[in-house]
């Protein structure tokens, strides 16, 4: 068996990936552009990747292709139809991320609820040291109980932050794009509601025809001035244009985004443009990758492999 990892950089390089070893032939690229994947993929009984397109245009010539993991749970860069055709198997990943992106959205929560930015550079800047008091109230926070937190998308990582919020008092409520059924023992409001009502507001849903574009210039006039904004699901989910305008007009107090419409960032992005990080606090699309999350990634898909040849053996 060959397994060829397509671009093998995007799930870090510091996981220990040599258990794939004892399954066959493992050849690993940093990045595949669309037109080295033919070539690579031409001897390959398995293709491991994360963003490249698979295609006929891509795997015509892949006459030994069985099997295509995705290292992700979106699988929007594969031709289903076609790898049907050629009785391909495909397979991705679901849940593997949900404690590194809830553990992420309290991360950016507290960064902006609690204004560390401010009170960080206040100490290390010199200030501290010739004040007159042993605190410094310049800067005001609140507690997050009795807070009124709003989720948009509620799946696996949705419910997690759900039941970490409750654990600090606050109340939740959410919303579905799509409509869906309430879900027994959360507080389902429309999307309007969601917005007037809620402190904090968190995206966690995936990117669909329903989220596309779902939040802007009027959701963000409708949300309260103090609310703190945060997108841990996909960036075409928001206006960048929108939330760079809400920002400098003050009609959210902050917002936090680990996604983007383009990644890496477009340097005319309009958020770039809000330098304050008391304001807006953006990662570069980290929230899922700690070390415990690509690990148990990889060791699903190291099984995924293992467990598609052995019943085919069977």
């Amino acid at each position: 068996m060959k397994i060829v990892f397509l671009d093998v950089k995007t799930i870090g390089e510091d996981l220990d990936l040599s258990n794939f070893d004892q399954l066959g032939e493992v050849v690993k690229y940093p990045f595949s552009s669309p037109g080295e994947i033919p070539a690579r993929a031409a001897d390959a009984d398995v293709l491991v990747l994360n963003k490249p397109r698979i295609d006929e245009e891509a795997i015509r010539d892949a006459a030994k292709l069985k099997l295509v993991c995705v290292t992700g749970t979106g699988t929007n860069n594969l031709d289903k139809d076609y790898l049907k055709s050629r009785d391909i198997a495909w397979r991705n990943v679901a849940g593997y991320s949900t404690e590194s992106v809830a553990q992420h959205t309290f991360a950016m929560l507290f960064y902006l609820l609690n204004k560390l930015r401010y009170y960080d550079d206040y100490v290390k800047e010199g200030r501290y040291t010739d004040d007159t008091s042993f605190t410094h109230f310049e800067e005001h926070f609140h507690e997050l109980s009795k807070k009124t937190w709003g989720i948009i998308g509620l799946g696996n990582i949705g419910r997690r932050v759900a039941s970490i919020a409750e654990a600090f008092g606050a109340k939740v409520i959410y919303s579905s794009p799509s409509g869906s059924a309430p879900q027994p023992g959360y507080h389902q409001v429309d999307m309007n509601t969601l917005l007037s009502l809620s402190d904090i507001i968190s995206v966690h849903a995936p990117l669909t025809p329903y989220t596309k574009d779902l939040i802007g210039a009027d959701a963000f006039r409708r949300m309260k001035s103090s609310c703190i904004f945060l997108n841990l699901g996909r960036g075409s989910i928001v206006s960048e244009q929108a939330l760079a305008e809400a920002l400098t007009k003050n009609e959210i107090a902050a917002a936090g985004s680990d996604v983007l419409c383009t990644e890496p960032i477009d340097p005319d992005n309009p958020l770039l443009a809000v330098k304050d990080s008391r304001k807006l606090f953006i990662t570069p699309h980290v929230a899922w990758a700690s070390v415990e999350a690509r690990t148990r990634l990889m060791d699903t898909i190291y099984c995924q492999i293992r467990d598609y040849f052995r019943q085919s053996a069977s």
